[in-house]
């Protein structure tokens, strides 16, 4: 493997606690791609954008620093699946290259906590820009088992592509990254009114005023409603929890009828690849709904359909 096809596989916190379904699905990807996926072993909290730099920005980041620090040891790339983990590791890996002053200073306080010193010589990567653009639509497709006929909300989040200065992706304003790549899995993407704005949960509202959050979220879900999409697809683990609690809270407080499942784009990826439905997690999921990957089986020239 070349360093063009390994990364520093970054699992935050709330995937591997909260959603298995989403890491395995993303190493199933990846290997299937010809990608490999390093363990970054003793990795922390990245730590998260919105709640730990608004306390003390400069443990922030030596904090994510030392994350960094890991993977440049690897000598790999790190791959994030979550916007909160891109947003703050790519924030920090980005400023310390330019920041002598401020290099240096984190470099001091990694001395004093292990074998540690920032080089910069590594970038940091969200599976959705790897898949959009590195794999692309056009790259996708021989490797597809099965297309799926549904149509999707989808829900960008914030980290992911703001500030656009640092991400440096595409216009935060129309985004199509992830629209352009579904659809060659089969996934009509439905827009909906402010599809853009947050999901209620980011920038530490949902932890400091659960209120305040679920008011943004019940807007949200009433857009989404409004356009009937048969699933909701994410590309973040924070937001994929928010969509998930979020619907059963409102059903039970404020006389709403949501049930939408909620998708990670590993997961749809990982499935339209041939993982197993029942493995890729979307079983739970669909709470039952399986008509929506009820997809169409891709026959291969020579090959049975599988």
């Amino acid at each position: 493997m070349t360093k063009e096809n390994t990364f520093a596989f970054f699992l935050g916190c709330l995937m591997p606690n909260r959603y298995p379904a989403i890491e395995k699905s993303t190493k199933f990807v990846m290997g299937k791609l010809g990608y490999e996926l390093l363990d970054m072993e003793r990795a922390t909290c990245c730590p998260a954008p919105g709640v730990f730099r608004s306390f003390n920005k400069v443990d922030w980041m030596v904090a994510a620093a030392r994350n960094l620090c890991i993977a440049e040891q690897l000598d790999a790339d790190i791959l994030t699946v979550c916007n909160g983990c891109f947003g703050t590791l790519q924030e920090v890996n980005k400023h310390l290259k330019e920041s002598e002053e401020h290099r240096d200073l984190v470099n001091e306080r990694l001395k004093l906590i292990g074998d540690y010193e920032f080089k910069g010589s590594i970038d940091v990567r969200h599976i959705a820009e790897v898949l959009g653009y590195e794999v692309g639509p056009w790259g996708i497709e021989d490797h597809l088992v099965r297309k799926v006929n549904a149509k999707a909300a989808v829900h960008y989040g914030c980290h992911f592509l703001k500030p656009t200065r640092i991400r440096e992706i595409e216009s935060s304003e129309g985004p199509t990254i992830v629209e352009e790549f579904v659809e060659v899995l089969g996934i009509e993407s439905v827009r909906f009114k402010e599809q853009l704005t947050c999901c209620g949960a980011g920038g530490g509202v949902k932890a400091y005023d659960g209120n305040a959050s679920m008011t943004i979220f019940a807007e949200k879900m009433k857009n989404i409603d409004e356009v009937k999409p048969d699933f909701i697809l994410d590309i973040c683990p924070f937001c994929h929890l928010q969509y998930e609690t979020g619907q059963d809270y409102l059903n039970k407080n404020k006389n709403c009828n949501y049930d939408y499942p909620v998708i990670h784009l590993s997961q749809l990826t990982a499935y339209c690849m041939g993982m197993d439905q029942e493995f890729v997690g979307l079983q739970y999921q669909l709470m039952g709904k399986n008509y929506i990957f009820g997809g169409e089986e891709m026959k291969k020239e020579g090959e049975e359909a599988i």
